[in-house]
């Protein structure tokens, strides 16, 4: 069966976003940086830039033939929720995010890639939308596209669960909690996929994540994080490799159930 299909009037206005619902595709890549959104969009045919609006700047383009969005959302969870739900309330049905994160497992490191299947949710945010036991998770089928597209470019990959975290950088006060994390045995931590999962969730939408490791706090003895450097030759190389992986696994058919879904502005996928 397909995803039921939304009624969207297109001229309906997302006041944050500064777009219209009638102009965003299906299928929309999200990053937290408005530059990386600029530089993605600068391999989409028939590129459009459709706003800019605070750290919000939204693209649209032609990838492998399919009319795709890229959309930046900014950092954490708080700002990205808005973004996410602008595009869901627009009939997004497939968002996925590609953004960088610290690795938690001694064997996750700088130039990793991790291909998300849930979220540990530390933030505050979803708090606010589900009760506690609701699990953030990624879509079965968007897992599946990325590990299709990771293989087409020749790309090992990690996969696991991450901590979604409001907090970079800790303090002596409470100190930092990733060392009970990294017991748990999640993967890697960042700051908005707990954020995207639920929120698509609550909008029948199908989320996934595929994130490049900067570094690993734990392994390189950086609790406070004051050694971070996400601007290495091999973090800029592996963002270029997620960049291509996750607009192949975007442009996808949109599939639930065995069949496409239906376009919610009125024609079929």
């Amino acid at each position: 069966m397909t995803i039921d299909r939304v009624d969207i009037d297109p001229d309906t206005f997302m006041p944050i976003l500064a777009i219209r619902a009638g102009d965003v595709p299906q299928r929309v890549l999200v990053v937290g940086d408005p530059a990386r959104a600029e530089h993605a969009s600068s391999r989409l045919e028939d590129r459009r830039l459709l706003a800019r609006s605070r750290e919000y700047v939204s693209f649209t383009g032609r990838h492998r033939g399919e009319e795709i969005g890229i959309v930046s959302h900014g950092v954490g969870s708080a700002g990205a929720t808005v973004c996410f739900e602008e595009l869901c309330r627009s009939g997004v049905r497939r968002l996925i995010r590609a953004g960088t994160a610290g690795g938690m497992q001694p064997r996750v490191r700088a130039g990793g890639l991790v291909i998300v299947r849930g979220a540990a949710r530390d933030d505050g945010a979803t708090a606010r939308l589900v009760p506690p036991g609701f699990p953030a998770l990624a879509d079965t089928d968007v897992v599946l596209a990325l590990r299709a597209a990771a293989a087409l470019a020749g790309r090992d990959v990690h996969e696991g669960v991450v901590l979604t975290s409001d907090l970079f950088y800790p303090h002596s006060v409470l100190g930092s909690d990733l060392p009970m994390w990294q017991r748990s045995g999640v993967v890697a931590v960042e700051m908005e996929c707990a954020a995207l999962f639920v929120t698509a969730a609550l909008h029948g939408a199908a989320a996934g994540a595929i994130l490049a490791i900067d570094g690993n706090p734990l392994d390189q003895h950086d609790d406070d994080m004051s050694g971070y450097d996400p601007r290495k030759p091999i973090v800029a190389q592996t963002v270029e490799q997620m960049i291509t992986i996750a607009l192949d696994a975007v442009a996808q058919p949109i599939w639930k159930g065995g069949a496409a879904d239906a376009d919610v502005h009125g024609t079929q996928a």
